[in-house]
């Protein structure tokens, strides 16, 4: 890694990153820009970022809301050992944050008031603990509808709840899109055991979570704490989109290690990812193996068949009565998750309640329309799975760099909206920044090589062709 100086222009380079992963966010927008660089003290060994913010709320919020964010951004960049401070400076900004929809949003009126009135009487304000996430007591396996994309992955969560530990399942790694169901078996595993073992301790908590509170005890020196807590304090770990662990590389330390405790004391681990161990990009080596070390289960779209068993069984959960031939309508346009297949049901349902009208075929088809009209798939979301599966921005595909990591799944990209959209040569080289057609031709040559040279490339461009199919069903 290069190292950096903590200076201005650092600073300014670490807001832009924070701010290119959350693109249109107006909560950075009003407690972000605001910050500024004021000097670096401290040692060599272990130099001290001073940071400016204009008031004490604005500090306030800062640290409550912020600071681990830029504490794991500037871990990323920078390399070395480092402190932050943020020193309020007096000076005004533009944005009035008492009063701004951002603020308000972000931590809600009372808490703003609550900050407020105790920094101007100089009063401590005492923070609940944040604890891990709860378990979802609706999400059982008795609600999870089964069907031939998940029996594997639903069989093996139910077999690890009635005898966690065993070392054959440990851990358990449950892996596909968004929306199909990994979260619901991770619930529904920790309810099981929950009720079949109670003088088991269950932790359930988010990947990004684990982060936080794992830069936050770096931070603090509280690290004992902080593995008593996962270590000590839980016989069952659950951990959601797993992925996430990848950004940093303390973090990914302190997950290993958590994640071998667990196995060692014959405690089980069970996970969830959007993708397999191999294709977390910056995933290390040992960690990808100790998750590679247990059960692997996947779970991808359900067939239309499953769709519908799973609109039936949430339209009765639902109070709503349709007709079969509706039924198997939305079935058939929700193709891309089982969360737009519930967001269409809810919808339906909502404009029958305010329209005082009931659910038909016209009616259905004119709320739905537009999953009719509307491209089976459109070139922003090729570019998007593109995207995800790769673990680059979507930006970094449009952009002229030439490093292998972007141009690869930049050609690939290419190639799957000219297979799947038939678009012009220059109608493609404009969705990718304003290239000409001898790029995007000499890209679609490439690819049709690399399938037959590379294995690896061959299996990729197979995993999102399958993903393309399960959107549009052709």
């Amino acid at each position: 890694m290069v190292f950096v100086e903590l200076n201005s222009s650092f600073w300014t380079l670490i807001k832009s990153k924070m701010k290119s992963r959350n693109d249109n966010n107006k909560l950075l927008d009003t407690w972000l820009d605001p910050i500024e660089y004021v000097n670096t003290s401290g040692s060599t060994e272990r130099p001290k970022l001073i940071l400016g913010v204009p008031n004490a709320l604005h500090q306030y919020f800062v640290i409550e809301n912020l600071q681990d964010k830029i504490y794991l951004e500037i871990s990323d960049t920078y390399g070395r050992p480092f402190e932050v401070e943020f020193s309020i400076t007096g000076s005004k900004v533009n944005t009035h944050i008492d009063s701004s929809v951002a603020q308000e949003e972000a931590v809600g009126g009372t808490e703003i008031l609550q900050a407020q009135l105790a920094r101007t009487q100089n009063i401590q304000i005492t923070q609940p603990k944040s604890g891990p996430d709860t378990l979802n007591q609706e999400l059982t396996f008795g609600t999870f509808v089964v069907g031939k994309n998940s029996e594997f992955a639903h069989a093996a969560s139910y077999n690890v709840a009635r005898n966690p530990g065993a070392d054959d399942y440990n851990p358990l790694y449950i892996y596909g899109p968004v929306g199909m169901g990994k979260t619901h078996l991770l619930h529904a595993a920790g309810n099981y055991i929950r009720e079949q073992y109670q003088h088991l301790r269950i932790t359930y908590i988010s990947a990004e979570r684990f982060m936080n509170e794992c830069i936050s005890a770096i931070r603090r020196h509280e690290m004992d704490k902080f593995r008593q807590k996962y270590r000590e304090n839980s016989d069952i770990l659950l951990v959601d989109d797993v992925q996430f662990i990848a950004r940093g590389e303390a973090v990914q330390e302190e997950f290993f290690h958590t994640i071998n405790s667990f196995i060692d004391s014959r405690k089980q681990v069970i996970l969830a990812s959007d993708r397999m161990p191999k294709d977390i990009h910056g995933l290390e080596d040992r960690s990808r193996t100790r998750l590679e070390r247990g059960l692997i289960a996947d779970i991808t779209m359900p067939d239309l068949e499953t769709r519908i068993a799973i609109l039936r069984y949430k339209a009765e959960k639902f109070n709503v009565r349709m007709p079969e031939d509706v039924v198997n309508y939305i079935g058939r346009i929700s193709k891309r998750s089982i969360r737009e297949l519930e967001g269409n049901l809810k919808k339906v349902k909502m404009f029958s309640e305010l329209q005082g009208l009931p659910i038909d075929a016209e009616l259905v088809k004119r709320i739905l329309s537009h999953h009719e009209t509307q491209s089976t798939i459109s070139v922003e979301e090729i570019q998007k799975l593109v995207a995800d599966h790769y673990k680059v921005r979507v930006p970094d595909l449009k952009s002229s760099t030439r490093a292998k990591p972007i141009v690869v799944p930049r050609q690939i990209a290419m190639y799957l909206i000219k297979k799947f959209l038939d678009k012009s040569l220059v109608d493609i080289g404009k969705a990718f920044g304003g290239k000409d057609h001898t790029t995007v031709m000499n890209a679609l040559d490439r690819v049709k090589n690399l399938q037959s040279a590379d294995q690896d490339i061959s299996k990729d461009i197979e995993d999102l062709e399958q993903r393309i199919h399960n959107i549009t069903g052709v």
